[in-house]
């Protein structure tokens, strides 16, 4: 009887080990454009601990919320279910009062004392490390704190440029030598300057062993500050990340931040586009440019961040419902070519308008069904080297409903996306895919065979499906056959069981 029952067990095991799987990229061939990336405003996450709540007050949108590094160890594995690869910070350094946004930076090697200490700090980095995560954050170059001691020092006036206001953003040299809200605007040109920033930036890979960079501002720099600071710290860690969080108003061109070494660079005017693409239905996927920004493989696919009004107000302007238009847009930032990169709150549909308002504190007690479905998004992009590196080819495209092909070595994905207000059906022929082959949906579970030649899609309206190309599946046999044993085996064992009790 223990024999039938181990053999009944190996049969099962047999079973569950034959059904089809997909192979994710390995943590060792891992690349940036593979990555997933949540964006956090500490303040603004989860209060771990109260101890730090110096100044705190949540009825003020202007005040500390209580956000702390603790907070962001805390969800890690929230994160991480999600299917985030990377965490990005926003500004963390020492900040003069008010400062809950990090931006106005009073001391460059100390971290916040709101948000905690060095050694939590340095935690968080152990603990994404232990999940396979990365950690990106913010250095701010381009200016201080109006407060900061070195506007007290005679020896340091030639530190910043000349009080002056940036009046156009389509002149550069405002831009570079401009002051940002009234901020003391630091003089890169200056060799102490220069050489103060690399030492910092350099001081924080060693000494906490994060992943990246991303800089704010980085158009208001010179870009032969860039070169130098790029060159620098990517010499301190093997594959460095450096993210140019452009200001979102700026037109000129970023190829020269991209050829000194900035890897990857926003577009606010690709965001807009997908904004108005997806805030809506019966929008033409016609309207996305492609960015020109940089290799599209590497550009970072935002919705909102920290400095512009929250993606859900656009949705609720327009009158829809937040959760479908989310799951549609998402679906194409996931599995067109660049990085997702998503902002606090988005999960859950956050709303909010301009500064500070669309910094509104996280609330983890929210409707689950968005959270799931980010989850599976999460997973497939994990699973499918074809979403992260495959080729792009958009085989049908009309006012909202848009189906394109992804393909990497032997994997092929056909991604569908209806966001129009009716259902639709699409006839797909041997041109567009090979022919005598199924499409399996892994989002929602859809089978789509080849008949005559040709694949009939339908997607309901505000769905999306995720294909992958397989041979066609027809009656497995082999499985059939192994649970048909497996059924007589047990029936074997429950007589015997039975023959023994009597």
């Amino acid at each position: 009887m223990k024999k039938t029952l181990i053999t009944l067990i190996l049969i099962c095991f047999f079973v569950i080990t034959t059904l089809p799987v997909h192979a994710e990229i390995k943590k060792e061939d891992r690349q940036w454009q593979d990555e997933t990336i949540y964006s956090i405003m500490v303040d603004r996450f989860f209060n771990a601990n109260t101890n730090n709540d110096k100044d705190v007050n949540t009825l003020d949108p202007l005040a500390y919320n209580g956000g702390d590094f603790q907070g962001v160890i805390d969800k890690l594995d929230y994160l991480k279910e999600m299917g985030f690869t990377t965490i990005r910070l926003t500004s963390i350094f020492d900040n003069t009062a008010g400062g809950y946004h990090g931006y106005w930076v009073n001391d460059f090697y100390k971290p916040d004392e709101h948000f905690g200490s060095m050694k939590t700090f340095k935690k968080l980095v152990q603990e994404a490390h232990k999940r396979d995560m990365k950690v990106v954050i913010d250095f701010v170059t381009n200016n201080v704190s109006a407060e900061h001691p070195w506007l007290m020092d005679s020896t340091k006036k030639n530190w910043f440029h000349e009080k002056h206001e940036i009046s156009s953003m389509k002149d550069q040299d405002e831009m570079e030598n401009g002051w940002v809200n009234n901020l003391p605007d630091l003089n890169q040109d200056n060799p102490e300057v220069r050489d103060y920033l690399l030492e910092a930036a350099k001081w924080w890979i060693n000494n906490t062993d994060i992943d990246g960079y991303s800089l704010p501002e980085v158009n208001h720099v010179p870009v032969s500050f860039w070169s130098d600071f790029s060159k620098e710290v990517k010499s301190e860690k093997e594959n460095f990340f450096l993210l140019g969080i452009t200001s979102p108003n700026s037109t000129e061109d970023f190829k020269k931040y991209e050829n000194a070494g900035i890897d990857s660079l926003t577009d606010y005017q690709l965001s807009k586009e997908l904004r108005n693409v997806f805030a809506a239905t019966n929008q033409s996927f016609s309207l996305l440019k492609e960015s020109k920004v940089q290799t599209p493989e590497l550009k970072p696919q935002f919705f909102d961040n920290e400095s512009t009004s929250r993606f859900t107000q656009d949705i609720v302007t327009n009158k829809h419902f937040p959760g479908a238009r989310w799951k549609t847009a998402l679906t194409y930032i996931y599995s067109t070519p660049g990085i997702p990169v998503v902002f606090y709150g988005s999960e859950i549909a956050l709303n909010g308008g301009e500064v500070p308002d669309n910094h509104q504190p996280m609330n983890f007690r929210a409707e689950k069904e968005l959270i799931d479905f980010i989850t599976k998004l999460g997973e497939l992009r994990n699973q499918l080297p074809s979403l992260t590196r495959g080729s792009m080819e958009m085989l049908y495209e009309k006012n909202g409903m848009a189906i394109y092909k992804r393909v990497y070595q032997n994997e092929t994905a056909i991604i569908a996306i209806n966001n129009t207000s009716e259902s639709q059906y699409i006839t797909l022929n041997n041109e567009h895919i090979e022919a005598d082959k199924e499409l399996r949906g892994l989002l929602n579970g859809d089978l789509v065979r080849s008949n005559d030649n040709q694949y009939d899609l339908i997607i309901d309206r505000d769905e999306s499906e995720i294909y992958v190309l397989t041979e066609k599946s027809g009656i497995n046999l082999p499985l059939v056959g192994s649970l048909v044993v497996v059924y007589i085996l047990f029936m074997i064992f429950i007589l015997k069981i039975r023959k023994r009790n009597k």
